[in-house]
């Protein structure tokens, strides 16, 4: 992953990337683990039988592990400290097998009120393309 970040304003760029990172591909045992940190032991994400029953090919994550590991990005990327706001919208199930690969960019740098504020979109794709988390998250730095 990425070394943990303090920084002060002026550290950012609009356009500035993050150092991304991929995870997997996704086992079972991945979502298995994750269950039992998060106290989700929904069926649906561990008991195949139950999830063919319902039309779908598989068990699928949860959309907070996911979430959880873009998290991870934006807190190491633009430091714990100073993360204000913190959002994401899901748009694709994350199988079994996926390789996920997540990603950030500075869109907004804006200095007013004796603080820096950095705003920046942030991804999760998987091996295909599909994006399967999308969101944004706001800093702060004191100017």
């Amino acid at each position: 992953m990425i070394d943990r970040a303090t920084h002060a304003a002026g550290t950012f760029r609009l356009g500035d990337e993050a150092p991304g990172f991929a995870v997997g591909p996704i086992t079972r045992t991945h979502i298995v683990r994750y269950a039992g940190a998060s106290g989700d032991f929904t069926a649906i994400h561990h008991d195949e039988p139950l999830a063919h029953s319902v039309g779908l090919p598989s068990v699928f994550a949860m959309g907070m592990m996911h979430a959880g590991m873009l998290a991870h990005l934006v807190a190491d990327w633009l430091g714990l400290a100073s993360v204000r706001r913190y959002r994401v919208r899901f748009e694709e199930r994350v199988w079994p097998g996926d390789v996920l690969t997540f990603a950030g960019r500075i869109i907004v740098v804006d200095r007013s009120d004796g603080v820096e504020r950095v705003e920046a979109e942030v991804t999760c794709h998987n091996q295909g393309g599909k994006r399967t988390l999308s969101g944004s998250a706001t800093a702060e730095y004191p100017l």
